[in-house]
């Protein structure tokens, strides 16, 4: 016992606290987790070793967290009565495409690829977090038909690349066409079931027979990782959901943005300076 907690408790009390803050953000801020969730996997198992494949089994392993979390987060938010689900209904076909696409796309692009484009995303979702004002308004509604099918695909291929649930670009998306931001937060959290279970299945398909992956892997999935995570997450998204209603959600943003912001850079240096 004593051997396996030193070879392996630095790895389990991070991925501990990894899903501790993604539950909280997944609640207080309507996303999935997996902009922290992502990252905290990435450099472990760099760390670990596998370098080559760590960049696509972060991604993916937080696909297959969201699931659980985004189903969690939402319903607690529906206590307070701020999910829309007719805006969940209409906008989820073409958000499962998206995630599948996306994912189609991650599977067959290099580490270096994925890690820069990852990391250049999170600086914009980090920029937007932290200079983005639930006031700004382009519509006074979400859009409809052919505009809706593309925005949604786009939003689902998008968030499928990152690992992310898809709220950070969903809670934009609302916000700027009229929604309330805390009705945009409780209903894009419940994008990631649309995204993640998708996205979660591609990246298992892609990854099967691969070389180079950690130990219990199925496909691009790291199991140990993912059920140690979603315990974490639950349990913290209902939490995070609460405070969302009772805190300064702006000055929670701009503190969350700029720890994105210092991570997504270094992920950048890191790939590029090799």
């Amino acid at each position: 016992m004593d051997a396996f907690l030193a070879e392996y408790g630095v790895l389990i009390i991070s991925l501990i606290a990894a899903g501790v803050l993604a539950g909280l953000a997944a609640g207080l801020f309507g996303i999935g987790g997996g902009a922290v969730i992502v990252p905290v996997l990435y450099f472990l198992l760099t760390a670990l070793g596998y370098e080559q494949t760590a960049m696509h089994v972060a991604v993916a392993t937080s696909l297959a967290t969201i699931i659980l979390t985004s189903i969690r987060s939402v319903m607690s938010h529906n206590q307070h009565g701020a999910v829309d689900w007719s805006v969940l209904k209409g906008w989820a076909p073409w958000i499962v495409i998206g995630a599948c696409l996306g994912q189609l796309v991650a599977g067959f692009v290099s580490k270096d690829a994925l890690t820069l484009t990852f990391g250049s995303l999170l600086l914009i979702l980090a920029l937007q977090l932290y200079f983005g004002r639930p006031t700004w308004k382009l519509a006074e509604d979400l859009p409809g038909g052919a505009p809706r099918a593309g925005l949604g695909t786009g939003l689902g291929t998008l968030s499928a690349i990152m690992g992310i649930g898809g709220g950070t670009f969903g809670v934009s998306l609302m916000t700027i066409c009229g929604r309330p931001i805390h009705q945009a937060v409780g209903t894009a959290a419940g994008f990631g079931v649309a995204i993640g279970l998708p996205g979660a299945i591609v990246a298992i398909l892609n990854g099967l027979g691969r070389e180079g992956l950690p130990p219990f892997s199925l496909g691009h999935v790291n199991l140990p990782a993912f059920a140690l995570i979603s315990v974490c997450t639950v349990t913290m998204a209902p939490i995070g959901a609460a405070l969302a209603h009772k805190l300064d959600a702006g000055l929670l943003r701009k503190l969350f943005g700029l720890l994105l912001v210092l991570v997504s850079v270094r992920m950048i240096w890191k790939t590029i300076a090799g």
